[in-house]
C-alpha cells in the first residue's frame, strides 16, 4: 500500500508528516491493519465479555459508551460484519441516535483477563430491528441472561482492524455471576447517585 491507499484518515497522514512519524505509522499499517477480521480476531472477538463503542453526531458531538453480556455477545457474523443486541436500558439511546445521523462507530474490545490485548474495529453501523435479525440469522442465540431482552441490533460492517498493543493494559479479576445484576432496575445496584448528579440537579432548581 502506497500514498492515499493507507488507511487512516488525512489528518493521521498531516500529523505525521508534521511529526516525523511515516515511517513508523506505514509500518504499522502493513503490518497491524487489516480491512476485515482475520481468523485470530474472530476467535479473539468470540471470548470477549465487554467492549467499548465511540460514536459521533452528524455535528461531531461524541459519545462513549460500555457495553457487556455473555462471551460472543458481539457476534461475528462474516468477515466484514459484526453485531450486538440492545437492551432497554435508560432509555437515552445515545450511542443509536449518533448512529441513525452518523453511521460511523469505533469499537475497541480489551482483554483484561486472559489474553491482555485489545482489538479495534472501525466502520459503519445499521439499527436492526430483532425480529428482523432473526429472520436473517437463525442460529443467533437464544437470551441466557434472566432480565435481558433484545429489543434490537447494532450491526457493523468493518472497515478496519487493528491490535491495541498490551503495554499499558491492566490485569483484572473477573466477577461472580452474584456479582452481577443484569436486567435490574434497581437503583443502588445500578450505581444510584454515585456521582452526585442528581443530588446537585436538584439544588440547582431550588
Amino acid at each position: 500500500m502506497t500514498g492515499t491507499s493507507m488507511p487512516g484518515t488525512a489528518g493521521e497522514h498531516l500529523l505525521q508528516q508534521r511529526f516525523g512519524t511515516v515511517e513508523r505509522a506505514d509500518g504499522f499499517y502493513r503490518q497491524q491493519v487489516l480491512p476485515e477480521l482475520n481468523a485470530d480476531m474472530t476467535d479473539f472477538v468470540g471470548r470477549q465479555e465487554m467492549m467499548f463503542v465511540a460514536t459521533s453526531s452528524a455535528l461531531g458531538h461524541c459519545d462513549c459508551t460500555f457495553r457487556a453480556g455473555p462471551p460472543g455477545f458481539v457476534r461475528v457474523l462474516a468477515a466484514d460484519r459484526v453485531a450486538w443486541p440492545e437492551y432497554r436500558g435508560n432509555g437515552v439511546m445515545a450511542s443509536l441516535g449518533n448512529i441513525l445521523e452518523n453511521p460511523n462507530v469505533g469499537l475497541i474490545f480489551v482483554d483484561f483477563l486472559r489474553d491482555v490485548i485489545g482489538l479495534h474495529i472501525n466502520g459503519h453501523a445499521t439499527i436492526v430491528p430483532d425480529p428482523e435479525m432473526r429472520r436473517a440469522f437463525p442460529e443467533l442465540p437464544v437470551e441466557s441472561v434472566p432480565g435481558r431482552k433484545a429489543e434490537r441490533w447494532v450491526n457493523v460492517y468493518v472497515e478496519e482492524a487493528y491490535i491495541h498493543c498490551a503495554k499499558h493494559i491492566p490485569r483484572l479479576r473477573k466477577v461472580t455471576a452474584e456479582e452481577r445484576a443484569w436486567g435490574t432496575d434497581d437503583m443502588q445496584r445500578k450505581g444510584g447517585d454515585f456521582f452526585k448528579a442528581g443530588s446537585e440537579r436538584e439544588l440547582q432548581g431550588r
